[in-house]
């Protein structure tokens, strides 16, 4: 008990220290959790072994991600996007076997087994890690965002088929017309039922919890509901994440979606970080500082020929940036990949040596992924620029302009005064769908961060006038305002603030203007009732 508490603090502890220094040099918290992973294997000897408990809560990690997306995707919005779930989605999976499959199977010489196997596992991109940086930096609204977000979820629907297969080739009973019919059967009652019958249990639960205005018992209706379509999967022979995702998509259509999505959005990040915990506790340093020059070789050349398979793909129907900013958001190799290399290992179709070695280049994958999305408007632009780029937005030119953040009701107002006034200014926001407004409304509109130093350089914050900041976000508005201020001291940097608790946290910030929204109505009203 003594040392199950000590791995727990020391863990808690590591995880802490190693993302908060991670965190000032921009490198993403998911590689803290990897290298404490690691780290923790070694100091307790369990380097190498397949902890079961471990990698099932973990994976629940996945489950709350998916659902969190299932609440984003009603199924007006899914009807909306079978271009990209079914022949993006497919294509990409059908392509990436075939190409990985001869590389495989006739270059490096392995047999039909593993080469199928390899193939298949390599197909696949990480959901946990892809969909987690496209809902913080909010590129899912992006058209780059919308084809990875497609394209990952029909790779979570084709994992059944794969496992499905695996479990065939080391059944010689079992025919492959059997396989299909019981998936397809499976499929068709799991839908259903969901749809239908778990339709009516979601609302009743969620409706009934919510009117006991009791916090807990609604949090338990949801993870009730996210448990149990998730088991309710699992016993039909498909993936954890599946039920959860159909489960976010019938609450995607109820008035419950923004508060549910709120409510776990804690508990998904710290099953999050257990899953990359989980990934951590699979890397032998030894081995792969011995063997690195083939694993890193191996690992590029998936990455290349699965980046340009999918650049080819989505280049059909769109522009060369686009395309290049999904290739290499999906370029790498996922989560799933463990349970099948596990899975084939187990089942002797692969050797564990074999199979130690492919978990190895999967988790390696993994690692230097968070660098290369967070940098993908930067290498995409290599390939075509755009006005929603955000990191490589073209320098504006402008001189005594004022820069506006957000283009919510306020911003709106905001830079349709200056407008009117003549005032030049120019607006940047996090919101694509902002950004596309004002664009149409004809204003110069920019999507990114003015926290990030490639965007303060490109809008000449250092010559601006001043810096509006009318986002609502107490944590945006401290980390744009001190990014600015560290930048340059020159802009006045304005901030609308909410409640007198908000001014008071933001105190230290004494360079800052601060415009207390009450106080301004107050004075309005009062001016306008005393004639």
């Amino acid at each position: 008990m003594e040392n199950l508490l000590l791995a727990i603090f020391l863990t808690i502890a590591i995880a802490t220290v190693l993302n908060i220094i991670l965190k000032k040099f921009g490198i993403s918290h998911i590689i803290g959790y990897i290298i404490t992973g690691t780290i923790i294997s070694y100091l307790f000897g369990f380097n190498g072994l397949n902890i079961h408990s471990l990698d099932l809560i973990g994976e629940f990690g996945i489950v709350f991600l998916m659902f969190t997306i299932g609440l984003e995707l009603s199924l007006s919005k899914i009807k909306k996007m079978k271009e990209i779930l079914l022949a993006n989605g497919m294509l990409q999976v059908i392509l990436s076997v075939v190409v990985i499959f001869v590389l495989s199977f006739y270059i490096f010489g392995l047999d039909f087994n593993s080469s199928i196997i390899i193939s298949l596992a390599f197909s696949l991109s990480s959901t946990a890690i892809v969909l987690t940086y496209l809902k913080e930096s909010k590129d899912i609204h992006t058209p780059y965002g919308q084809k990875s977000m497609g394209i990952l979820i029909f790779q979570d629907l084709a994992v059944i088929p794969i496992l499905l297969l695996i479990s065939f080739l080391t059944n010689e009973t079992l025919s492959i017309a059997e396989v299909l019919t019981k998936t397809i059967l499976s499929a068709i009652l799991v839908v259903a039922f969901m749809f239908t019958i778990g339709e009516k249990i979601v609302n009743g639960m969620l409706s009934f919890s919510a009117k006991t205005h009791l916090e807990e018992l609604f949090l338990g209706s949801v993870f009730s509901i996210v448990l149990g379509a998730s088991l309710l999967a699992h016993q039909m022979g498909f993936t954890y994440s599946l039920g959860a995702f159909i489960a976010g998509m019938i609450i995607a259509d109820t008035n419950y979606n923004v508060k549910v999505e709120s409510d776990i959005s804690s508990y998904k990040d710290l099953l999050l970080g257990v899953f990359f915990f989980s990934v951590g506790t699979k890397i032998d340093a030894l081995y792969f500082f011995t063997n690195i020059h083939i694993i890193i070789s191996i690992f590029t050349l998936v990455m290349i020929f699965k980046a340009i398979v999918i650049y080819f793909i989505i280049r059909r129907k769109e522009d060369k940036n686009t395309s290049a900013k999904t290739a290499l958001a999906l370029a790498q190799i996922g989560e799933f990949s463990f349970a099948i290399f596990a899975l084939a290992g187990s089942q002797q179709l692969i050797s564990q040596e074999m199979a130690s070695f492919l978990i190895l280049v999967s988790v390696i994958s993994m690692i230097l992924t968070p660098f290369v999305i967070s940098n993908i408007y930067k290498l995409s632009s290599y390939f075509e620029k755009e006005f929603y780029e955000s990191d490589v937005i073209t320098p504006i030119g402008l001189k005594n302009h004022i820069i506006v953040v957000g283009f919510s009701t306020l911003g709106r107002i905001v830079a349709g005064d200056l407008k009117t006034k003549d005032v030049p200014f120019v607006v940047i926001s996090d919101n694509l769908k902002h950004v596309l407004l004002a664009r149409k409304l004809g204003i110069m509109a920019y999507f990114g961060h003015l926290n990030k130093l490639p965007v303060l350089e490109s809008l000449e914050v250092d010559e601006a006038k001043a810096v509006i900041i009318t986002v609502s976000s107490e944590e945006n508005k401290r980390l744009i305002s001190e990014a600015v201020l560290k930048f340059s001291k020159v802009p006045n940097v304005i901030v609308k603030i909410d409640t007198i608790d908000e001014r008071k946290s933001m105190r230290d910030l004494e360079e800052v203007e601060f415009i207390d929204a009450n106080y301004e109505i107050s004075n309005l009203l009062v001016k306008k009732a005393i004639g």
